[in-house]
């Protein structure tokens, strides 16, 4: 790891700023009119998995198409793939709410993708005893349960939430609820919308080939990304463009009442708003050193943390009881604190690495 990058306060940071940015990207999509969700999703998918981060790819990475020439073709598989499963796990995430309601389904999906998104690719690397070693392992492994903690306190809010509705629209809430259907749908929505923290951390090879073409150490991941999303855009795509023939709604880009310039705007605001979140995954990440790797706990533990803070801000909990907030900020507490966490881990790891080996150092003092 090239030392003059690694700054593991400013890796969280960017952590944080990517998760903030994850939770305020629907925003723009506000904006859309006369519009079917397939259609303006389209082109939402365009922008964020497509246009936004190959143009910053060719930006940063000139020669990002020969990295990928180079690159072996079973890890550029394995980038698009995992990609692809992220992208049915967007597509389940609807069905999960369906089964199981906001606060849980959010409570066990974001859980299930947040762990499985920074332990199993440890566990794939045959590394995951790294994370049981005293200093940065264990203290990063903390901060990953202390962010899963903070999604479940968040869940529990949104369960107690949803228990305090009017009973005609409680009713309405839980009318299809399932919880032996949504549990396996949750599990399902959540190992596979971790599928995309797999894939960017899978991409070493394609990452080493891009440092040796010149590619600077922060932005070496990005071959890595566009290979990552183009999985998702393919799963994206064919499905909007399955429910414009299925709704027939294809005429939505030609309809007189639909503002196609603002509409397509938005769809791209929101776009590049979303794929920043990823960006600064793999620009945070090498400034991390070797705990690189929590940034995935970090960026989802950032990204329901603004969410919880920007539904204050829009008046979404207003009339809710005071025990409800209170498991809110609870949760929100919480999930900044293991953004800490995470941070004083690469701090530490940091330190380890600039530290002689213990052999090293008691043969100086022999000497």
């Amino acid at each position: 790891m090239n030392e003059s990058i690694v700054n593991p306060g400013l890796g969280t940071l960017i952590f944080v700023l990517g998760g903030l940015a994850g939770a305020v990207f629907y925003l723009p999509l506000k904006r859309e009119k006369n519009w079917a969700w397939e259609s303006y999703w389209l082109f939402y998918a365009i922008f964020a998995l497509v246009v936004a981060p190959w143009a910053l790819a060719f930006a940063k990475c000139s020669n990002v198409l020969e990295v990928l020439k180079q690159a072996p073709s079973k890890e550029v598989w394995y980038c698009y793939v995992c990609g692809a499963a992220w992208g049915f796990g967007g597509l389940t995430w609807g069905l999960m709410i369906r089964y199981l309601g906001v606060g849980l389904g959010l409570a066990i999906g974001c859980g299930i993708c947040s762990a499985a998104g920074t332990l199993i690719p440890k566990v794939i690397t045959g590394k995951f005893g790294e994370l049981l070693q005293p200093g940065a392992g264990i203290v990063s492994l903390t901060g990953v349960l202390v962010s899963i903690v903070g999604i479940v306190l968040v869940g529990l809010a949104g369960m107690s939430k949803e228990g305090e509705l009017p009973e005609e629209a409680k009713k309405k809430a839980v009318e299809e609820y399932d919880f032996k259907k949504g549990i396996l749908v949750a599990i399902f929505s959540g190992f596979a919308s971790a599928g995309l923290g797999f894939g960017l951390q899978g991409g070493k090879a394609i990452e080493a080939l891009a440092l040796q073409g010149g590619t600077a150490v922060a932005w070496k991941g990005m071959p890595v990304l566009v290979v990552c999303l183009l999985g998702g855009f393919t799963v994206n795509a064919l499905w909007c463009l399955f429910l414009n023939v299925k709704n027939k709604t294809l005429g939505d880009y030609a309809k007189k009442d639909a503002p196609l310039v603002s509409n397509v705007f938005w769809a791209m605001c929101a776009g590049v708003l979303w794929v920043c979140q990823f960006v600064a995954f793999k620009t945070g990440e090498p400034r991390m050193g070797d705990q690189g790797y929590v940034g995935w706990a970090v960026l989802m533990a950032s990204s329901i943390m603004f969410s919880g803070v920007l539904g204050l801000l829009l008046g979404e909990w207003k009339g809710t009881s005071a025990k409800t907030r209170g498991l809110l900020m609870a949760g929100l507490v919480v999930l900044l604190g293991s953004a800490v966490v995470a941070g004083y881990s690469g701090k530490l790891g940091q330190q380890s690495a600039k530290a002689p080996p213990a052999a090293a150092a008691e043969k100086a003092a022999a000497q």
